[in-house]
């Protein structure tokens, strides 16, 4: 079983009572471990990609592994699991026939400002993933660019401490800067329902 944090997943198997060899897969080390999973896997040996949270695959190193095991020919089964992409969508109570799925946004402000501009130019639903850490910078800047747009913020999605706020991202940086926040965030910005703001003005 390969896992992005072999500490969390153990203590998940041990719950549940199954026992299985673990190696770490992660970002840092996914060049040097995908070849040795594809080899084992070429020699008839069945291997699982976890994750941390969420879905292998979607913004997590796993695609990598995947995509090597296409290129080989070996087969990839899908088993779906949570998602706070699409989890987050489906409670935040905006149009989603259409939307853009982002992951993270640039770390470099100037860098986040002008995608976040791109993305508003779509007119469309916008769901993001942040960290606690960069999440009020992130805030600044989609309020810089949607101005009074609907944002929901959604923590911890299908975890115990799961939460959704709704309000404009100033409302929602103003309120977690008094609070602080924790765990893992996906943001979804209604921009069908608010124009942004022209970006020549600012």
């Amino acid at each position: 079983m390969a896992a992005e944090d072999t500490r969390r997943t153990r203590a998940l198997l041990e719950a549940h009572g199954v026992h299985a060899p673990l190696i770490s897969y992660f970002e840092h080390n996914q060049a040097r471990r995908g070849p040795g999973l594809l080899r084992r896997l070429q020699g008839g040996a069945r291997v699982a990609l976890v994750t941390d949270a969420g879905t292998p695959g979607v913004s997590d190193p796993g695609f990598r592994l995947v995509r090597l095991c296409r290129d080989a020919g070996v087969p990839v089964v899908p088993i779906p699991g949570p998602s706070a992409l699409v989890a987050a969508l489906s409670a935040a109570g905006v149009p989603a026939d259409r939307f853009v799925f982002e992951g993270f946004l640039p770390m470099k402000a100037g860098r986040r400002l002008t995608r976040l501009r791109d993305l508003a130019a779509l007119g469309r639903p916008i769901v993001l993933y942040e960290s606690p850490h960069r999440l009020l910078a992130t805030l600044e800047a989609i309020e810089a660019v949607f101005g009074e747009a609907e944002v929901v913020l959604a923590r911890e999605v299908t975890k115990r401490f799961e939460e959704f706020r709704r309000g404009t991202a100033a409302s929602l940086r103003v309120a977690l800067a008094a609070t602080g926040v924790r765990g893992e965030v996906t943001l979804v910005i209604n921009s069908r329902e608010a124009a942004a703001p022209d970006a020549a003005d600012e």
